[in-house]
């Protein structure tokens, strides 16, 4: 049976998932994206990859499905969301490119997506609710946390470690080995050469600390 999903979020990111199922669906998956919820009334009856968008999120209980996708770039949302969601029962469908190239032991949580081009090689574990964009790499044995966002051209080594809702900026390099740490932030085209520890920012080649704050303020 086909499997129903609800796309969270029509802005470009909801977009690029609505792409992803729609690509897949046409080789061959066993899902259909129905349309998208979005709290900007602004998108409301409007079109979006052929897709409607049926109303706000709170909507979601009016509208028959089977499983939901958050799209939504910004970590810290997208894991309220996730929390709030799973909380009413809702599942949740990984959006996987059919050109993502994945190991066959990958461990992949609900709720992930993976962009056109995404490499993950063996012995990697992604969280929920992930985002590995287009054309990144995921080498051996990385285990990606919950709601981490790893951007468009990400390389990491093996065995790197990425804590929960952390994210890795466009274009950076994450050595093997390292660890970058809970909702911490590396900018766009860093090399990280040292752990990165929680609640942090770091920028620059090799990465230097921007920013550090107590973790939960």
């Amino acid at each position: 049976m086909t499997q129903r999903i609800l796309i969270i979020g029509a802005g470009g990111h909801g977009q690029v998932v609505a792409d992803i199922l729609l690509q897949a669906a046409a080789k061959g998956a066993d899902h259909q994206p129905i349309g998208y919820l979005d709290d900007n009334p602004r998108h409301h009856g409007q079109l979006a990859q052929g897709l409607p968008v049926l109303g706000p999120i709170a909507a979601l209980s009016a509208i028959p499905h089977d499983r939901i996708v958050i799209a939504i770039g910004d970590n810290r949302l997208r894991a309220r969301l996730f929390a709030t969601l799973k909380a009413q029962g809702e599942r949740f469908a990984c959006a996987i490119h059919p050109s993502a190239i994945i190991a066959p032991d990958t461990i992949i949580g609900p709720g992930t997506m993976i962009c056109a081009g995404a490499i993950v090689n063996p012995g990697s574990v992604i969280g929920a609710n992930v985002i590995l964009n287009t054309g990144c790499t995921v080498d051996h044995h990385n285990q990606i946390g919950d709601h981490v966002h790893i951007a468009p051209g990400v390389h990491t080594g093996g065995e790197v470690i990425i804590g929960a809702g952390a994210l890795i900026g466009i274009g950076a390099i994450v050595m093997p080995r390292r660890r970058v740490g809970e909702w911490s932030t590396v900018g766009a085209g860093a090399l990280v050469q040292r752990d990165v520890e929680a609640e942090t920012v770091v920028i620059g080649v090799p990465a230097q600390v921007l920013q550090a704050r107590a973790v939960g303020e």
